[in-house]
């Protein structure tokens, strides 16, 4: 994933000391580069300072920002001082960006509070939140209305705004691939195509007998496959798996990346059950997983909502993402409770493995060794942040949650994919997505990011969207 690039601008009002608008741009440029961002900035050759005072900075610094508005991911408005709210609000409507933009005000230090020392930020954070207001500009704050760039509290602001900005970017425009049609009996996952376009996220199609008739048409013999076959072998260890079992994969395999890469898809939803085991002798889960690891996510049941949720997370934290059941009750523990799928969990969420194997659920309605394909292991302990996204055809909007926890190290055995979690006050989660319709899918990431997810989502998406423990009410209207 490139760097996201983050367009600086400086507020000042020139009544104010100079060395706190020229140590103030220092200072933040100089975190920005410390945190991984590229960074578009004013210097003092183009403007006073390199800041943002008069409508002339304003079309200076406008005129900056559209010379690298291809590379621009977000905008922070920094005050060291008051700042002018007027200048700040102009430089943006005028650059024509329309990409989040976070809000920053210094704070002042009472032993420096005379005329000449102090800054006064706190107050004018205030004005140019309104002006924003006015020109219609969504806008992000920080966690703290004042605040040190060199804190810890900052340069997670700085971190979740990062995420933010990728995940808009990541989405405006984005295609994703459903093959087949869902399984009759999943009508949980069924989802609005039109409001996914509505929102400027694309859905292509391919048929089950298009892949079929693909793979009949490939050689064990073509480059591609054997290629395939070898990297399914570096991946994960497939044990007695038959040869005739890997080559079929290794044909979907190969079926599935050219499809991708004609249609520019950034991840896929798959019918894995039951044509693929019936006509191939497969199960899609490990093809799905080096997919995922790959960041190119890839979601069962053709559940393109939850895939969707899946390339959202694996933006806001530029690692793989997985998705899961809501599965099990963890003993007497109302906080505790159990994740599984088959399973296509990328490589990196596991402690060991991953391990091949048959698909044990399936086998008792169709022969075992029709089954290969499905991965075994334990995901790893660490944080996790969980997204549900769904589209509301009656009300046509769309509707998500976002929860995190930790994914710990409680014993629980049984095959597939697994791991126990954590989450505060589970119960009342669970109660919202039932009472809210949700599904039993939930997509995954072994990160803390909900805070950037629900910014995106909430405040420059306009997407309905329940933050578990940040929110005081849920925003969903329970189905009647």
């Amino acid at each position: 994933m490139k760097k996201t690039t983050i367009a600086v601008i400086v507020g000042n009002r020139r009544f104010f000391p100079d060395s706190v608008a020229i140590n103030g741009r220092e200072e933040v440029l100089s975190v920005l580069q410390e945190e991984g961002f590229d960074t578009v900035c004013l210097t003092p050759q183009d403007t006073m300072f390199g800041t943002v005072d008069t409508f002339q900075d304003a079309k200076a610094c406008a005129d900056l920002l559209r010379r690298h508005i291809e590379r621009i991911d977000g905008i922070l408005v920094t005050l060291p001082n008051f700042g002018d709210e007027r200048g700040i609000a102009n430089s943006i409507r005028m650059s024509g960006l329309t990409v989040p933009v976070l809000v920053h005000a210094y704070p002042d230090d009472l032993s420096q509070f005379a005329i000449g020392s102090r800054r006064d930020s706190f107050c004018g954070k205030f004005s140019v939140c309104n002006n924003l207001s006015q020109y219609k500009i969504p806008f992000t704050l920080t966690d703290k209305h004042t605040v040190w760039p060199k804190s810890i509290s900052f340069r997670q602001d700085l971190q979740n705004f990062g995420s933010t900005c990728r995940i808009l970017r990541g989405l405006h425009n984005a295609r994703f691939g459903a093959v087949g049609v869902r399984p009759s009996s999943f009508n949980s996952v069924r989802y609005s195509e039109r409001l996914f376009e509505a929102a400027g996220i694309s859905v292509d199609v391919l048929d089950t007998a298009d892949v079929l008739k693909r793979a009949n048409a490939l050689q064990d013999s073509n480059p591609q496959v054997q290629a395939k076959l070898s990297a399914i072998l570096k991946y994960a260890s497939t044990g007695v798996a038959p040869q005739m079992a890997l080559l079929n994969m290794s044909k979907l395999g190969v079926i599935l990346d050219n499809w991708i890469e004609e249609n520019a898809l950034v991840g896929t939803a798959i019918q894995c059950w039951t044509t693929l085991q019936e006509y191939l002798g497969i199960v899609p889960c490990t093809l799905m997983s080096m997919m995922g690891s790959a960041l190119l996510p890839s979601a069962c049941e053709v559940d393109v909502a939850g895939v969707v949720a899946m390339y959202i997370l694996q933006l806001a934290s530029g690692t793989p993402s997985a998705i899961v059941d809501w599965n099990n009750n963890y003993s007497d523990d109302d906080n505790k409770c159990v994740i599984f799928h088959c399973s296509n969990f990328p490589k990196d969420f596991y402690d060991n493995g991953p391990i091949m194997d048959r698909h044990k659920i399936l086998a008792t309605v169709m022969p075992i060794e029709s089954t290969w394909g499905t991965l075994q292991g334990r995901i790893k302990t660490g944080p996790v942040t969980f997204l549900r996204i769904s589209t509301n055809d009656l009300t046509g909007s769309m509707n998500a949650y976002v929860a995190e926890g930790q994914s710990t190290d409680d014993p629980a055995t049984t095959w597939g994919g697994i791991g126990v979690v954590r989450i505060p006050r589970l119960q009342h989660l669970l109660k919202f997505v039932c009472n809210n319709t949700f599904e039993h899918h939930v997509s995954i990431n072994l990160s803390s990011v909900g805070d950037g997810v629900v910014d995106a989502l909430r405040n420059y998406l306009g997407w309905q969207i329940y933050a578990h423990n940040k929110d005081s009410a849920d925003p969903c209207v329970a189905s009647s």
